[in-house]
């Protein structure tokens, strides 16, 4: 329980555990290993894959597939992921991103006719992109594994048939989408996750034999497992019942990408996102124009911090809105964008005393899981999974287990010449990222924050917690955050005003009365701040952290 203390009008808390301003509980540490996910038992799994002799790789693989069966709604074989991995090595980091494409039978004007006919690409079949997971578990196990897929996976096929118990905040999850769900005629979906024609409830046992068998395939059979043979026949099926166009030449044909991650240098650290088809580097625009201001001297929670960062966040986001997109199908400026002149003219639009409405620079002619996971060897890894809205696109195919996801969602109709506008064979923007801190060259803290469009403001506000107003790692996550949404969406574009402001409980009654002043529209609400891991590496030792908001936990030996 926390006791809040108001203090010179900025937020403060106090726990009586860690003694320290907002933390919850205190750091995790440990020598040979440590492991951040939202469930206690994916971290116990991930622990176990270390002391087997795996690497952090083997071990962040074995804790995401146990997060598909435990948290299906969130994560899962029929979505994307992406991965920043710290090679103790080559002392390099590298970049994944295992994110899927579009059908490459279905055209623009197909899509639009089909939309303009009342069909919907936000959710259901149209929205549809082949999943990317099970390639960017293969592509990470091949360069940085030292088990087998069959020995990752194996714990959650054992799970899957033996059960699991519902945990709280899945089980809050499924009920929110319950009668959504009762109400729709979706047989498969309702075969594989109710129980007695509904969710199971928090301490149910749930199993999940169909997705057992799934991983079994891909247990023997690696990539093919999932691409091509059972599993791709169900999904091809699914679609040509439900009017859905992935193929499977979709499918045989998808490949992860290795990218290069990129990088500002936020007041001595180094601060790595992966770049566009991704939002990532909507974190670093964040943070380069919030260097310009003496952010310490502001104060954690008072109103000048709060408002500087909500105009930082919404110029950022208008630029995400227009630039952002696959880069094999436009040019994305990701250089100027994150350099320091640009932020410098975007900083100076800014008023100090009147929140604002902000067009694009530059004239130029849902639903997730995140972990994180180190080894002895000192190599780390950054990594995040989604199936995009909860379930994605409510989609399962006969007797897989698993539900598709919905990343076409992210793609925009009404611009056809927009460089996120829908193309066949085109991956969509992307809201999932992880995160990386090297400090002179070398590894620091390995962290990501899940929640949609939270995500970049999200880990703008972690590392600004640590750098600029000093927290630990615990610490940072469970200060309470600001959610800004409402001047630019993904898929849309730009929407006038001043968009809504949330607030989460911890801010002084001044500050707020202060932003209502200035023009924020200030509102409350729970749930919408997204999700921390984290773990730090200080002088040979590992410093864990793990989210208070969520059911999970750090451990490390």
């Amino acid at each position: 329980m926390l006791s809040l203390i108001v203090c010179s009008s900025v937020a403060w808390a106090q726990d009586r555990l860690s003694g320290k301003q907002f933390a919850t509980r205190s750091e995790v540490l440990g020598r040979n290993g440590m492991i951040a996910t939202n469930h206690p038992i994916a971290t116990q799994i991930g622990v176990e894959i270390l002391k087997k002799g795996g690497s952090a790789v083997d071990a962040a693989i074995a804790a995401n597939a146990f997060l598909g069966l435990a948290d299906p709604g969130m994560n899962g074989i029929g979505g994307d992921l992406f991965a920043i991995v710290w090679d103790a090595q080559t002392k390099q980091l590298y970049g994944l991103n295992a994110s899927g494409k579009a059908a490459a039978a279905l055209s623009f004007k197909e899509l639009k006719a089909e939309v303009d006919g009342g069909r919907s690409y936000r959710s259901g079949i149209l929205s549809v992109t082949t999943p990317g997971c099970v390639d960017g578990w293969v592509a990470l196990n091949e360069r940085w594994g030292k088990l087998s897929l069959a020995e990752l996976l194996q714990p959650t096929i054992d799970y899957a048939r033996e059960g699991i118990a519902i945990t709280s905040e899945v089980s809050d999850n499924f009920q929110s989408a319950e009668q959504r769900m009762q109400q729709s005629d979706n047989p498969t979906f309702k075969a594989t996750y109710f129980i007695n024609g509904r969710f199971p409830r928090k301490g149910e046992v749930f199993r999940n034999t169909d997705l057992a068998n799934s991983l079994q395939l891909i247990a023997t059979k690696g990539r093919d497992g999932f691409y091509q043979g059972a599993t791709a026949q169900a999904i091809v099926d699914h679609m040509k019942q439900q009017g859905g166009y992935i193929s499977l030449e979709d499918l045989s044909a998808n490949e992860p990408q290795w990218v290069e991650p990129v990088s500002i240098n936020y007041r001595g650290y180094d601060v790595w996102e992966l770049p566009p088809n991704g939002q990532g580097i909507a974190a670093l625009q964040i943070l380069q124009i919030m260097q310009g201001f003496d952010v310490k001297a502001m104060g954690f929670g008072s109103s000048s911090y709060v408002h500087h960062f909500l105009e930082a966040k919404k110029l950022t986001y208008e630029d995400m809105a227009m630039f952002y997109g696959d880069p094999n199908f436009g040019e994305i400026p990701v250089e100027t964008l994150l350099s320091e002149g640009y932020a410098a003219t975007r900083r100076q639009l800014v008023d100090p005393t009147k929140a604002g409405s902000y067009d694009p620079g530059m004239a130029f002619g849902d639903h997730t899981i995140y972990l994180t996971t180190a080894d002895g060897e000192g190599n780390m890894v950054s990594l995040i999974q989604s199936n995009s809205s909860l379930f994605g696109s409510k989609e399962v195919p006969k007797g897989v287990g698993f539900a598709l996801q919905n990343r076409g969602s992210g793609f925009m109709l009404t611009e056809p010449d927009h460089v996120n506008a829908y193309a066949p064979g085109k991956r969509p923007f992307h809201t999932i990222i992880p995160a990386f801190v090297t400090k002179d060259g070398e590894p620091y803290i390995s962290f990501g924050l899940m929640g949609g469009d939270m995500q970049p403001q999200g880990h703008a506000q972690v590392i600004m917690n640590l750098v600029d107003f000093g927290m630990n790692l615990q610490e940072a996550g469970d200060a309470p955050r600001i959610r800004h949404i409402g001047t630019s969406a993904r898929g849309i574009g730009h929407r006038e005003g001043v968009g809504t402001t949330y607030l989460e409980s911890g801010f002084d009654y001044e500050v707020i009365s202060d932003l209502l002043d200035k023009g924020h529209d200030v509102r409350f609400t729970k749930g919408v701040y997204g999700g921390y891991q984290a773990i730090m590496i200080k002088e040979g030792v590992y410093y864990g952290a793990s989210e208070s908001r969520k059911d999970g936990q750090a451990a490390g030996y």
